[in-house]
């Protein structure tokens, strides 16, 4: 039996759509599965798919590797991403059976469309109805990954990375900080908050890091220049992404990707939700949600037309209290 997953074109969302996945091979542990996303080849050498196709987000990039997927007929399916392409993809593959969301005039292309009946769902949950529609039994509502091995390339080059950076801090836990958001800047904590922070840990003797891409590096600056705080903001890369989190005792982030990542490797996350919904897309697994309700939170918007007093209101003693919660309930201490 051949199977095709379509997974969605963010980080996040693909770990959300691990349960997908993980219920497909459950039901089906001879199958063929081919998972097609952006971020698919994160999910190398968990065994839940036999091929990982990188499938890009422009159009050009994603005709080309439309041509790639191999000519076995797929006999099922399962679209994640709402869009019109994703299904007109699944049909140009031609798969016997594809099972996906009424959405975007699309339902033609379908040979299941799930209409939705307007609960609010999880987005595990949600995804996990296009298994249950497959008829297909869910094994689990949680999104779980194997860490990089201990002695893997890429624990290697990240430990290298880390010692690079914190030679001269405390030998405490390490607490990543993660800066971005793909989303927009709704989602992010203000740079002032985060310096506060990364001075409460420094103090209280924790290992602040700051993550983030590229495009992070001047508000990483501005932090560092006035917190003592490491950084590696540009330094890794998405193919190092899952080997670094595992080198950390606590991720403090938005509702972004990278605490959901965190999360299905077992390692600590502390999130700050604003103008998202944590019922719709907390990370599960070892997560403590932070918010700082206000009349207009959840809003949903990418970018905060007013004074962002959803995350601003989140003080950073309120912050350090959750980590040091978790770290103290996991017996985390100086291991160094």
């Amino acid at each position: 039996m051949n199977l095709l997953v379509r997974l969605p074109n963010w980080l996040g969302d693909t770990v959300m759509a691990v349960p997908v996945l993980a219920s497909l091979r459950a039901a089906w542990p001879q199958a063929r599965v081919l998972a097609a996303g952006p971020w698919a080849s994160l999910l190398a050498g968990q065994g839940l798919a036999d091929v990982l196709l990188t499938y890009p987000r422009a159009w050009s990039g994603r005709l080309r590797a439309a041509d790639a997927v191999p000519s076995e007929r797929p006999d099922l399916a399962i679209i994640l991403p709402n869009s019109f392409e994703a299904a007109l993809a699944a049909w140009y593959w031609g798969a016997r059976r594809r099972v996906g969301f009424a959405a975007q005039g699309r339902s033609w292309l379908l040979t299941d469309a799930v209409a939705r009946d307007g609960v609010l769902r999880h987005q595990v949950d949600e995804y996990l109805m296009l298994v249950e529609r497959a008829g297909v039994e869910v094994a689990t509502r949680e999104p779980t990954l194997a860490p990089p091995a201990a002695d893997a390339a890429e624990r290697t080059e990240v430990r290298r990375l880390l010692d690079e950076i914190d030679k001269s801090a405390a030998p405490g836990p390490r607490v990543g900080i993660h800066l971005g958001a793909a989303y927009g800047p709704a989602k992010l904590w203000p740079a002032a908050r985060v310096a506060e922070l990364c001075r409460l840990l420094a103090e209280r003797g924790h290992t602040p890091i700051l993550l983030g891409a590229p495009s992070d590096t001047d508000v990483a600056a501005a932090i560092a220049a006035s917190a003592p705080v490491a950084s590696l903001v540009g330094r890794d890369r998405p193919a190092l992404l899952p080997a670094l989190l595992s080198e950390l005792d606590v991720v403090v982030s938005g509702d972004t990707g990278v605490a959901h990542l965190a999360a299905a490797l077992g390692v600590r996350v502390v999130t700050l939700f604003g103008p998202t919904d944590p019922r719709l897309s907390a990370p599960r697994g070892r997560t403590t949600v932070v918010t700082h309700p206000v009349p207009c939170a959840p809003c949903f918007y990418r970018s905060c037309p007013i004074e962002h007093p959803c995350l601003d209101g989140i003080a950073p003693e309120r912050v350090y209290t959750a980590l040091a919660l978790v770290t103290e309930r996991a017996g985390v201490g100086a291991s160094r």
